[in-house]
């Protein structure tokens, strides 16, 4: 029986640093965090506290996807052989979490006040609702570039873009309000904010559940992989075939494989483990670096205890 590794834990390729740009976006979003709870407070309206809401949680999100960052950056040790990969999956399910809060209680307040609404500022509204699409737009320009690198820098990111449509839906409301008179359209821009937040906060949850639950990495077939697998020379079988994701970028696999008794004897496996390395690596969507392999004789695949798809 023979067991093959990809690679070593420590040659894989650690996760870009992105503190630098998290810190900057960080100290942007607070920034204007405050600046719309004075608006909130001077011009009465639900709009800015949704949006001051919205950027609260951001704040809280962007200094966990900082701690996150700074704890991917640690080593491999014995005790966390994959580091702390995985941190920035748990700083995305836990800022979608508090983005759903967040939504749901807009939504909630945004029902009521449509019902019955207040006396609103709309210039007060309207200078805030301005100095908030700005600094979201400064935010968004730092966090474009990176913005795909993993679930950590893409939850953030959106969670800015939905700061600046809910700073461009302030404005709106406040001239809306400002030209007719329609106090409930700062209701409305409420209800739309919330709106946005709550589907976004569901598909952040959505991967990062996926991910936490060892899910199959998305674009991964495993009855293809098991195909192609099967059609290499020696190979009888494929069973307790695995795939998951440590964290993004790092989808690993595992799989038991019947081969030739002869393999065992001619020296045969370590060809037949570089070349199921390279089919995983190299045949599929979702490129597998990090593979391992347990070869069976198949003279002993009757003594398998217990097998798994």
């Amino acid at each position: 029986m023979g067991t093959g590794h990809g690679h070593d834990h420590a040659d894989l390729a650690g996760p870009g640093d992105h503190r630098r740009v998290l810190g900057l976006v960080l100290g942007v979003t607070a920034a204007n965090f405050v600046a719309q709870v004075v608006g909130a407070a001077l011009s009465g309206s639900l709009a800015l506290v949704a949006d001051a809401g919205h950027m609260l949680t951001d704040t809280m999100g962007l200094v966990l996807a900082l701690v996150a960052a700074t704890l991917v950056q640690r080593a491999a040790d014995r005790r966390r052989t994959w580091g702390f990969r995985r941190a920035e999956v748990l700083s995305a399910a836990a800022q979608a979490v508090v983005l759903t809060g967040v939504a749901v209680y807009v939504l909630v307040e945004g029902i009521r006040r449509l019902l019955h609404p207040p006396v609103i500022a709309p210039g007060t509204m309207l200078v805030f609702g301005i100095v908030g699409l700005v600094g979201n737009g400064v935010a968004i320009a730092l966090l474009t570039r990176s913005r795909a690198a993993d679930l950590n820098l893409r939850a953030a990111f959106l969670e800015v873009v939905n700061d600046a449509l809910g700073s461009a839906a302030v404005i709106v409301a406040a001239v809306v309000i400002a030209t007719t008179g329609w106090w409930r359209a700062d209701a409305v821009v409420s209800l739309l904010v919330g709106g946005l937040i709550l589907p976004r906060a569901v598909l952040i949850l959505r991967d990062t559940a996926a991910v936490l639950l060892e899910s199959t990495p998305k674009g991964l077939d495993l009855d293809e992989v098991r195909r192609h697998l099967l059609e290499t020379e020696h190979v009888h079988e494929v069973h307790d075939l695995h795939a998951s994701q440590i964290a993004t970028g790092l989808p690993v696999l595992s799989a038991h494989v019947v081969v030739d008794d002869s393999c065992f004897a001619n020296g045969q496996l370590p060809a037949l483990l570089d070349e199921l390395q390279r089919c995983v690596a190299d045949h599929f969507p979702v490129s597998i670096e990090h593979s391992t392999f347990q070869f069976e004789p198949l003279s002993h695949s009757a003594h398998e205890p217990a097998r798994h798809a």
